[in-house]
């Protein structure tokens, strides 16, 4: 585990130019450390979630360096990219999780990365990621739901769901990309507190984008600003309150 402060994520002049000419994103900077937990607001459009989706390299940026852990993910082909994504774990709006299986099979399908053969090719999963993926649902509080289908779970339970599955990919980053949007105001705390707790406990460096600027104050230590492909702000999460972050937000979603 990385120590306090120790960058994990570094992003420098981070580009991505669309075939029709559009800039999505113009030279972003931006760095994340070990324990902290950095909130990007921005409007639709503003290209917050292409930033994260050209971090995880689920897109290609056109420019730019991303180092993950020391490895520049936009430089990296082939195997080497995929063996260094790794470190880099994505939750999105919906937990996308497979509803007729089990909640413990759906975690475990987090760490099929790491065995490729023909086995995880058809999905079966490894009978060793069975307790790790146990342990991963104690540290969401839902490891007596283990045997339960997926499709029966709440909102806010699919998604702490999809957290344990981040966590079985073993990532030190992880990047979410509005994770509370379709949960309700309680299910988006115990979220939020969750991501906050993986990046204080286990030392992860998580990056994630919200449309709320009352839970970028609250959970975040940095909230930053994006706006057509910028970046407007970037400022420590305690220097300000909440109706700052509010007016900020309104500022650059105007």
């Amino acid at each position: 585990m990385a120590g306090p402060g120790h960058t994990l994520l570094d992003i420098r002049n981070l580009s991505m130019r669309y075939a029709n000419g559009k800039m999505a994103l113009n030279g972003v900077d931006l760095s994340v450390a070990a324990g902290e937990i950095v909130i990007v607001l921005g409007s639709n459009g503003s290209g917050k979630s292409t930033m994260l989706r050209c971090v995880s390299r689920l897109q290609d940026p056109t420019g730019g360096s991303i180092e993950v852990a020391g490895n520049d993910l936009a430089r990296l082909k082939g195997g080497e990219l995929r063996r260094a994504r790794m470190a880099v774990a994505m939750v999105f709006q919906h937990a996308n999780l497979v509803r007729r299986r089990s909640v413990l099979a759906n975690v475990c399908t987090g760490a099929l990365g790491h065995h490729r053969n023909w086995a995880t090719a058809l999905g079966l999963v490894p009978r060793q990621e069975m307790g790790k993926a146990l342990d991963y649902l104690e540290a969401v509080g839902l490891s007596h739901l283990a045997g339960q289908r997926a499709g029966t779970l709440s909102g806010g339970q699919a998604q702490r769901v999809a957290i344990s599955r981040a966590l079985a990919q073993l990532p030190k980053v992880i990047l979410a990309d509005e994770p509370v949007a379709s949960l309700d105001p309680q299910a988006a705390e115990e979220v939020m507190g969750l991501l906050r707790r993986l990046a204080k406990d286990e030392g992860m460096a998580v990056l994630c984008v919200l449309h709320q600027p009352e839970l970028a104050a609250r959970y975040g230590d940095r909230v930053v600003g994006i706006q057509a492909g910028s970046l407007m702000f970037d400022m420590p999460a305690n220097q300000v309150s909440p109706e700052r972050v509010a007016t900020l937000y309104n500022r650059i979603a105007a």
